[in-house]
């Protein structure tokens, strides 16, 4: 058997035999024998070169993994101690909007957050320093016209050309946005984001009010509500407002038909709920859209219901006698009171309509008479009759949650006698429609004063409020109201069944160099049912016209009172007041002194 041993030297010596019996641990001498040719040598040294290169390389891509996995490392656990927290959303998060949602009292939608789409231009998409779009502006804004037929073409046909990016249009539906998508224009894009939709539309957008990104809401419950309905722990809960949406929709209506019909500038009116000081409804017109208000904000969003000041005319003459009998100025409703022009120094009180020398205070009030209010106010005195207005609120801003709210402007002088006067038949004294809706649920509720609220109102939750008129007081007047809409100017809004009762008032509006004959504001201030007062409706014209539809009449008998007598049939059961001809409001012992000179 032969054993080899390596012949040391560059290479590798060749295989020697060695003796049986000789120990391998012997030391070895070097080989003898016959010289390496040269091109061995070189072929063993090349092999030798190739496996070191191989295992450099090897070494090599070892440490620059090594050094990869160590900057991965370094980056992880640089963003778990130093960097932000990974985003984090619960079940909550992803089932609720961003803001809370309002409903009416009865939980109809009428403002929620969803995810939307929008139409955002990006000039740089496609990312080659080229034309940013594929087609010409001009063709590509007529494609998006096409789609979205309100949108401006030649604006957006600008903006395309403009090179710079911005949004085109808020708020797209899914399917218009697919429609857009079909264009190719990648330029064309759709960023996802929150939006604050409106189910109901322009219906209570002055209660509502709007939402602007990134600044929150404006003027209306939006605004007030804002860190309610932006509180994270409290969104999952609709915020419920006191106003009825069927109520609201039909108040509107009314309005709107009479404003048009009268050619008028505009109209605003109140629903009241004169036991809790809930507001039913509030509306003022011209509205706006919530749901296309852009961060410029909206046309018409002044509030003609709580921010408007207005002069309301005879509406206050019931306020003036109620004051009057709890004064004891007027203690027999039938005394015959002087109905002649009043002269007070160089200036003169008339009545519109004279109905004769002498009148008694229910005949005062069914046919409106300045006169005899004049004097009685006059009786009453300055200081009474300032009190009962400060009682009841009318010497600051109303009492109402929204942030438009306009503070009453009051005469100069008032202390002046021919002031006090017209102050008694709602002259020189500016009110809002807000003001009268709560002096109206004072006078025939009881005597009580209560703040007017747009939150819905648990019975426990309820204003005591503050007497302002005697109860007995209050019986009184809902007679005379009542026997108002029986007999005088208030006739067009008795309802049958539902037993209105409420003043008209017709003023002209002050101006530069006085008051103007030409402009007036015509308000119906009513009550139902007047055997037992529920609600409360004003209603408010401004500026009317004499047209066919009003009989060539300005005055609130014509406009503003048939608005209230179209409206309470149509809102009464809604509020749960049915009609009922069986009932009413006992008259009997004052309907003679009306009707003793028919």
């Amino acid at each position: 058997m032969n054993a080899f041993t390596p012949q040391l030297g560059l290479g590798f010596a060749e295989a020697r035999p060695v003796a049986l019996g000789t120990s391998l641990r012997a030391p070895l001498k070097p080989a003898q024998g016959p010289a390496i040719p040269v091109g061995r040598i070189q072929l063993v040294q090349l092999r030798f070169q190739s496996l070191l290169t191989a295992r450099m390389r090897i070494l090599f891509i070892a440490v620059i993994f090594t050094a990869v996995a160590a900057a991965a490392l370094l980056r992880i656990t640089w963003l778990g101690f130093a960097g932000s927290a990974p985003t984090q959303s619960s079940l909550a998060d992803r089932l609720l909007p961003p803001r809370g949602e309002i409903t009416d009292r009865n939980g109809a939608p009428l403002a929620r957050a969803f995810p939307a789409y929008a139409l955002w231009y990006d000039p740089d998409a496609m990312g080659d320093g080229g034309k940013p779009l594929v087609g010409e502006p001009s063709e590509i804004a007529a494609k998006l016209a096409a789609i979205f037929p309100d949108m401006d073409e030649a604006e957006t046909a600008r903006k395309l050309a403009s090179g710079r990016g911005g949004y085109l249009r808020r708020r797209v539906l899914p399917e218009d946005a697919n429609r857009v998508f079909e264009l190719g224009e990648i330029a064309l894009q759709f960023p996802q984001e929150p939006d604050r939709h409106y189910p109901q539309g322009s219906l209570a957008a002055h209660v509502l009010g709007y939402v602007v990104e990134q600044q929150g809401g404006k003027i209306g419950m939006e605004e007030v509500l804002e860190e309610r309905l932006s509180d994270p722990t409290l969104r999952a809960n609709p915020v419920a407002l006191s106003i009825d949406v069927r109520v609201q929709g039909a108040l509107e209506d009314e309005l709107r038909r009479g404003m048009l019909a009268t050619d008028a500038l505009g109209a605003a009116g109140i629903v009241l709920d004169v036991d809790t000081g809930e507001i039913m409804a509030m509306a003022s017109l011209p509205e706006f859209d919530p749901n296309v208000v852009g961060a410029d904000g909206a046309p018409n969003v002044f509030n003609r219901a709580t921010n408007g000041l207005y002069e309301l005319g005879s509406t206050f003459k019931p306020l003036t006698v109620a004051a009057a009998i709890d004064a004891g100025v007027v203690r027999n409703l039938g005394r015959d009171w002087d109905a002649t022009t009043v002269e007070v120094g160089n200036r003169r009180i008339r009545d519109l309509k004279p109905k004769g020398d002498t009148l008694n205070v229910p005949q005062a009030l069914v046919y409106s008479s300045n006169t005899v209010t004049a004097r009685v106010a006059d009786k009453l005195g300055t200081e009474r009759l300032q009190q009962m207005l400060v009682d009841l609120n009318m010497d600051q801003r109303p009492f109402i949650e929204l942030p438009a709210r306009g503070k009453p402007l009051w005469p100069q002088n008032p202390d002046n006698r021919h002031t006090n006067m017209v102050i008694g038949y709602g002259h020189s004294l500016a009110v809002t429609p807000l003001h009268l809706a709560n002096a109206y649920a004072a006078m025939v509720n009881g005597g009580i004063w209560r703040p007017a609220t747009l939150h819905k109102l648990d019975s426990a939750d309820v204003p005591r409020g503050k007497r302002v008129f005697k109860a007995s007081t209050s019986a009184r007047m809902r007679q005379m109201l009542r026997m108002i809409s029986i007999y005088g100017t208030g006739r067009s809004a008795d309802a049958p069944g539902f037993r209105v009762g409420g003043k008209t008032g017709s003023a002209e509006k002050p101006g530069k160099g006085g008051y103007s004959q030409r402009k007036i504001i015509s308000t119906f201030a009513a009550a139902f049912p007047m055997d037992r007062p529920r609600f409360v409706v004003v209603a408010m014209i401004d500026e009317p016209r004499g047209t066919v539809a009003s009989s060539f009449q300005r005055t609130a008998a014509f406009n503003a009172a048939p608005v209230v007598g179209r409206l309470v049939p149509r809102i009464g059961p809604m509020l749960g007041v049915r009609p009922d001809a069986k009932r009413d409001v006992d008259i009997s012992d004052l309907r003679y002194l009306v009707e003793k000179d028919k």
